[in-house]
């Protein structure tokens, strides 16, 4: 693509009452560099902004701007908005880009653009968008350009970002600028707009709140006086010109500086003289300056001259001068003729282009508007033809011919919807799901062959999938009727359709497809595959009429698989959230999950999707392995930000390892993590599944911090306890709301949602305490309501945990069980509840267990032993960040009579030597008090000492010799 890098013939009038404008722009250049009338301050950046209608002065001015700009050593980005490319996407950033690149090798290019290169290179047109099933979605791709361009920033400062006919900007460059303008001030990057109010699309809401930043107006351009227009007059006609004859051309023009020049020239091309007698002929000169007069004046220069100005039309900006003539069937001395006379008649100009080639500009927008619009139509259709075969024999590619075939009739031709295909698979590699999704809607009018209707209708329905489900379930559902579709594309439409029917919350006829398509398919790895997905699918199904009956036949299918292909390893993985969320024995789940990862598992196949990978990762943190889980959630990170992939896919994966975090018992970097995750659903929108998972676990996060208040802001900011989700979301939206209700000391409140969660989970099967703690939360409520209720319910969690058997679990249940005792049964439970969490790597759990437990002590006159576990659990409160609980801790010591000391500091996850060396006996199998004779120590402090290996390193005790890479 070509750039024009000099500035417009018809843009060198002085400028003429545009004084407050030229200051503004002075001042604002000054903040940028630094400099005031008072002497050096701090560089400061920002946004200016400048309207009126065309021809008004908008261009000259941000061409005053950007020789102001050189002038002060300033980095100049300049573009302008197309009216024929404003569907050609990213065309903006281009223009914006490409000059800062033109000049590097591929390799410094790359070098420059570091891990961006894959997801950014192919939007801004540096390198061919790659084949393949995986693209960036466009949030991706505008994180990437943020970084380009905040690079270029840094490291050119200062610098000015001009965009000039703003209305006419494509939705992807317009979509990044309105986003990164926020950041102008603190970055010292000036943005400069200027636009036609009245032309902003209806769908460029974020145009035009940038327009009016922080409440202030754009500076709008006003007509020229009287005496403006008598000062263009006489310059160009000589100082002879007569008032009224002034008065008649800036009644003729209305003051728009654009028509006054023109008027004025074609006086002087005339040698009419400026005086009140030639007012009738003035008239007569106006109408030829726009509009049919225009087209009058064109016509006279000649048929293949009026072809060439059409053919430019048709092409747009800044376009070869070689391509112009072939669209307009014109030899080469034809070609400079005909622009040698349109440049005569203020018409066409050639300037230079980015790669040095000519390229042809029309004088003015209004221009090219003007003779666009007077291309007969047939004639017009013909040419947008003929500029796409040129684009593509110029060896442009067919994302560059697209935006004419979209201009053509439908006509049956194979080529046509060859194009436009990969078009789409540019435009959706490039980051640009909206202009794939044109063409490939135009490419079905076309219409494609009937061999390929069904191909076209599943790529159609894939663009959609994530920007509009409903629609992409409709184009699926016809790709699947397509009697032509073969085998192979027929599976791959029902994986598609599936995930279409998932998102839009159709779980039950996402599972009932594949139910069906399974009975049709003739191959037992496909029946496998499509079981695999049913299964995926009917586990997050809130009104799966069988849950139990599910899981026996999941259960009853690993046993026979071996893990040999995917979708066996899917199927075992989903087996092993399976026996998580039911409650089995964890050693069962862990067996799965060790076979699920056995052979990698990828977070960014298309087809598989990232769930299966999530839920193994969170079974191996409810497995006291949180460290593993991690891990497998890093390497999601990875994939997703190497393909660019920034929406929901990322904001599920740092909302659940804020929630390995937060089980971890660091809560600090749980929140921020969570708040991440929480800030990037919001982006991609209301209600999502991946903006439920985040506004639970934050709340739990804030209650687990102490910070009760600020839960309740996100439970209202979020209207939490209006509704909950119809698909399964852990925690649990609604026992988690029925905990905030608990915090706040409304009890009854809190016992009636608790008690609906548990209920609806029971019938699921959903029995493990550790996935949903709704039964430890309702007993604590039950307490000071029904102590025997609350006792028997503890006593049934307590149960529960034991047949989880992980340390966590059993820990958790036994100190809350506690609560629904008598001080001295209460002790004996708490003092196992510890043996248990220091076993464990849930740190803010063990806090907990050790407040309670030195409370009780207290209370049955037992101070030095209730001092040792007041004094530990308040250190490990504060180092997990529960400063309510750690507050606790100080008020119990401080009401013992004790004087809380200072907290020690740790480093978090380095252990030291008697932490590794115990740790390095224990992976080797001996026990506590094996290690206390190995270490000379006593079987407590190798208790202690262990805890806080588990807890540095995110596992427990099974899990110590992989955490250790014995």
């Amino acid at each position: 693509m070509s750039h024009v890098t000099e500035p417009q013939e018809w843009a060198t009038q002085p400028l003429l009452e545009r004084e407050s404008e030229i200051r503004a722009i002075h001042r604002a250049v000054d903040e940028l560099c630094g400099t005031s009338e008072n002497g050096p301050t701090a560089r400061r950046g920002g946004v200016l902004t400048f309207a009126g209608s065309g021809g008004i002065g908008k261009t000259t001015l941000l061409g005053e701007a950007r020789r102001h700009a050189g002038e002060r050593s300033c980095t100049v980005l300049f573009a302008r908005g197309g009216e024929q490319e404003k569907q050609v996407p990213f065309h903006v950033m281009r223009q914006l880009i490409q000059p800062a690149f033109a000049a590097m090798t591929e390799d410094e290019r790359r070098d420059v653009l570091g891990t961006w290169y894959s997801i950014v290179a192919p939007a801004l047109g540096l390198t061919a968008a790659p084949e393949g099933p995986t693209a960036p979605d466009p949030q991706g791709v505008r994180d990437g350009l943020d970084w380009v361009v905040t690079h270029l920033t840094v490291r050119s400062a200062p610098v000015v970002l001009i965009l000039d006919d703003a209305h006419w900007a494509d939705a992807e460059s317009l979509a990044w600028l309105t986003a990164f303008a926020a950041r102008a001030e603190e970055l010292a990057m000036l943005i400069m707009l200027a636009c036609r109010p009245d032309e902003i699309p209806a769908g460029a809401g974020a145009l035009r709140a940038l327009m009016g930043r922080q409440g202030t107006r754009p500076h709008e351009l006003a007509p020229l006086t009287t005496t403006a227009v008598a000062r263009i007059v006489r310059d160009a006609l000589g100082q002879s010109a007569d008032d009224v004859f002034c008065r008649e051309c800036w009644a003729i023009t209305g003051g728009n500086p654009f028509e006054v020049v023109e008027l004025a020239m074609k006086g002087r091309d005339r040698e009419l003289k400026p005086h009140q007698d030639s007012i009738p002929e003035l008239r007569d000169l106006a109408s030829a300056v726009k509009g049919s007069g225009l087209i009058d004046r064109l016509e006279q220069l000649g048929p293949s001259i009026v072809r060439l100005a059409w053919a430019a039309a048709v092409l747009g900006t800044a376009v070869p001068t070689g391509i112009v003539g072939s669209v307009a069937a014109l030899g080469d001395a034809q070609v400079a003729d005909a622009i040698n006379k349109l440049r005569s008649a203020r018409i066409l100009t050639v300037l230079t282009g980015l790669r040095r080639k000519e390229v042809v500009e029309f004088f003015h927008p209004l221009v090219a508007t003007a003779v666009y619009r007077s291309i007969p139509p047939g004639v017009r259709v013909a040419m947008h033809g003929m500029a796409a075969q040129a684009l593509v024999d110029d060896g442009q590619g067919a994302a560059a011919a697209a935006r004419h075939l979209l201009e053509m009739h439908p006509d049956g031709d194979p080529w046509v919807v060859q194009q436009l295909r990969q078009a789409a698979r540019e435009s959706f590699s490039a980051g640009a799901p909206d202009a794939a999704r044109r063409y490939l809607a135009r490419a079905l009018r076309e219409p494609p062959d009937a061999e390929d209707r069904a191909e076209v209708l599943f790529e159609l329905g894939s663009a959609n999938l994530l920007h509009d489900p409903a629609t992409t379930i409709n184009q699926l559902r016809a790709a699947l009727e397509e009697p032509k579709a073969e085998q192979g594309l027929r599976e791959a439409i029902t994986y598609r359709l599936a995930q279409a029917l998932a998102h839009t919350g159709q779980l039950a006829a996402a599972a009932g497809l594949l139910q069906e398509e399974a009975k049709q398919a003739s191959s037992s790895r496909t029946r496998l595959r499509m079981q695999a997905e049913q299964f995926k699918w009917n586990s997050v199904r809130v009104d799966e009429e069988n849950s139990p009956a599910r899981s026996r036949l999941l259960a009853q299918f690993a046993k026979r698989l071996t893990g040999r292909g995917l979708a066996e390893r899917h199927i075992l993985g989903l087996r092993a959230w399976d026996a998580a969320m039911r409650g089995e024995a964890a050693t069962t789940a862990l067996e799965y999950a060790e076979q699920a990862l056995d052979g990698g598992m990828s977070w960014t196949d298309q087809d598989f999707g990232f769930e299966v990978p999530s839920v193994i990762a969170v079974t191996l943190m409810y497995c006291d392995q949180p460290g593993r889980a991690e891990d497998l959630f890093n390497t999601g990170i990875v994939e997703f930000e190497a393909k660019g992939w920034r929406g929901a896919h990322l904001s599920f994966v740092y909302t659940l390892l804020g929630y390995v975090r937060y089980r971890r018992g660091r809560l600090a970097e749980a929140e921020d993590f969570v708040r991440n995750g929480l800030q990037i659903a919001d982006r991609v929108g209301q209600g999502i599944p991946a903006q439920w998972y985040a506004i639970g676990t934050l709340i739990e996060t804030l209650l687990a911090r102490g910070n009760t208040a600020e839960a309740q802001r996100v439970a209202d900011t979020y209207k939490l306890g209006d509704g909950f989700p119809a698909a399964v979301v852990y925690p649990d939206p609604q026992a988690v709301w029925g905990k905030l209700l608990l915090a706040q000391g409304r009890i009854d409140e809190a016992m009636r949602h608790l008690t609906a969660a548990g209920r609806r989970l029971d019938l699921r099967g959903t029995r493990n305490p550790s996935w949903s703690p709704w039964q430890l939360d309702l007993a604590l409520a039950q307490v000071t309501r029904a102590p025997e209720q609350a006792r028997a319910t503890a006593t049934e969690a307590v149960a529960r945990a034991r047949v989880f058997g992980t340390s966590s679990a059993i820990g958790h249940a036994l100190r809350v069980s506690a609560a629904a005792t008598d001080p001295a049964q209460a002790a004996v439970l708490l003092q196992e509840a510890v043996g248990h969490l220091e076993q464990s790597p849930a740190a803010c759990e063990l806090a907990h267990a050790l407040v309670d437990h030195g409370t009780a002590l207290h209370t049955l006159g037992d101070p030095h032993r209730a001092a040792q576990q007041l004094y530990r659990g308040m250190e490990t409160a504060s180092a997990c960040g529960a400063d309510g609980l750690a507050r606790r801790a100080r008020s119990q010591l401080v009401s013992a009579g004790l004087r809380p000391r200072r907290l020690h500091t740790f480093e978090q996850d380095t252990l030291t030597v008697a932490e590794s060396a115990a740790a390095g006996h224990a992976a080797l199998g001996l026990d506590n008090t094996a290690i206390a004779a190995k270490t000379h120590s006593d079987p407590q402090a190798v208790s202690e000492l262990l805890s806080a290996v588990f807890t540095k390193l995110g596992t427990d005790r099974l899990g110590l010799r992989r955490a250790l890479g014995i």
